[in-house]
């Protein structure tokens, strides 16, 4: 796909090409996108082999990079301190890169571990995805690394080839044992559509979602709440949930049948009983969230979005006051239904509202966040957009 002239997406890879060129004195072979993302409905559920329906967003990591001849890997952020990293591909392994740079690092590695003959390149990054927000800015990262030495190298791999190489990279390399989602949205999303997900075979469908047919707009509210999905929670967490299913005699808590559920919860220790009612019950809200786009009946996604919320609060417990606090200001203000998206601890905020009626929604969060001394909260508007692809050359 390529940009047209004249737009803001075509003035930035302008833009970054000239610095490339500056900081590395030839010009790019390329230039590669990959979004950022929002879980509609289904959190928690990928790592347990169950169902979500992400869509990607306009905000996206854009990588200009050139094949080099030896194994140097020389990298460069916008946003970062101004150095270029410079690293050997021979000796990329876990534990050796830290920082942004080892989120490219860890997807180069991930392609020689599994046997592809990549070297060296020159990469300049560039993201317009909150870091820290749910918005899963790693996965964008590592996804337009991995399209960029896909087409660098002729590798010839897959969307969701790729998409399962950056999961192997934020597993094994950076260290989070995150579940395959926000790569498979950040690869294979469409613009106009919602991605409903199978987790455990990767099976995809493109289910049409047209917020502005409806009315309608889709609010995200960032609370600047920091979450950090390194820090050992989300690994234990995702532990819990395994040891549950073990425990049920599953393969994974997705195969425990809703009907059962009241049996099962009493066959397990307490603390994981509500671990195991949030996974059951939230991919059954994927499954209504997808009828209920499929009936066009896109208001009605409201309640299921409020539902999942106090799942994720009361049963996952990894809310916080802040995406509390945005949850229940933007219903109190008109929201259809609003919840915490992403891997919890902080991060955003989505709200299902009248188009009209965004700017009052995303006032009244600010007003309550105000009063409660919290930060201002950051607004964007979520449009379904497409996932990775190359934008050109520059």
């Amino acid at each position: 796909m390529t940009t047209p002239a004249g737009t803001p997406a075509e003035t930035s890879v302008a833009t970054s090409a000239d610095t490339f060129t500056a900081l590395y004195g030839h010009a790019p072979d390329g230039t590669w996108a990959a979004p950022g993302r929002v879980n509609l409905i289904g959190e928690h559920t990928d790592y347990n082999q169950g169902f979500v329906l992400p869509i990607a967003l306009p905000q996206a990591v854009r990588i200009q990079a050139r094949r080099r001849d030896d194994d140097l890997l020389r990298l460069h952020s916008a946003q970062g301190d101004g150095v270029v990293v410079e690293l050997r591909v021979a000796e990329l392994a876990p534990g050796t890169v830290s920082g942004w740079a080892g989120y490219p690092a860890a997807v180069i590695w991930a392609l020689r571990d599994a046997g592809h003959p990549v070297g060296g390149a020159d990469v300049h990054l560039d993201s317009e995805v909150p870091v820290g927000a749910g918005l899963s800015s790693s996965a964008a990262l590592e996804c337009a690394v991995a399209l960029a030495y896909n087409d660098l190298y002729g590798l010839g791999l897959s969307a969701p080839e790729l998409a399962l190489l950056a999961q192997r990279a934020e597993n094994r390399f950076v260290g989070v044992p995150c579940g395959i989602m926000d790569q498979m949205a950040s690869m294979c999303c469409r613009s106009g559509a919602a991605l409903h997900l199978d987790a455990r075979d990767l099976t995809i469908r493109q289910v049409p979602v047209d917020l502005a047919g409806a009315g309608l707009a889709l609010l995200v509210l960032d609370t600047r709440v920091k979450h950090e999905l390194a820090d050992g929670t989300y690994a234990g967490l995702r532990a819990d949930c395994e040891r549950a299913a073990a425990l049920l005699g599953l393969p994974a808590l997705r195969d425990l049948d809703p009907a059962g559920l009241p049996a099962a919860l009493g066959q397990l220790p307490g603390e994981l009983r509500p671990l195991v009612r949030h996974v059951v019950t939230e991919n059954q809200r994927v499954e209504a969230a997808v009828a209920r786009l499929d009936a066009g009946e896109l208001a009605a996604l409201g309640p299921i979005l409020t539902a999942g919320h106090a799942s994720l609060r009361d049963d996952f417990r990894v809310s916080c006051p802040e995406t509390d606090l945005a949850v229940e200001a933007a219903v109190a203000a008109g929201a259809y239904g609003a919840r915490m998206t992403g891997g919890g601890f902080g991060g955003s905020v989505i709200a299902l509202v009248d188009a009209d009626a965004a700017d009052t929604v995303a006032a009244a969060v600010t007003a309550a966040f105000r009063t409660a001394g919290y930060a201002t909260p950051r607004t964007l508007t979520a449009v379904p957009a497409a996932g990775a692809h190359r934008i050109g050359q520059p």
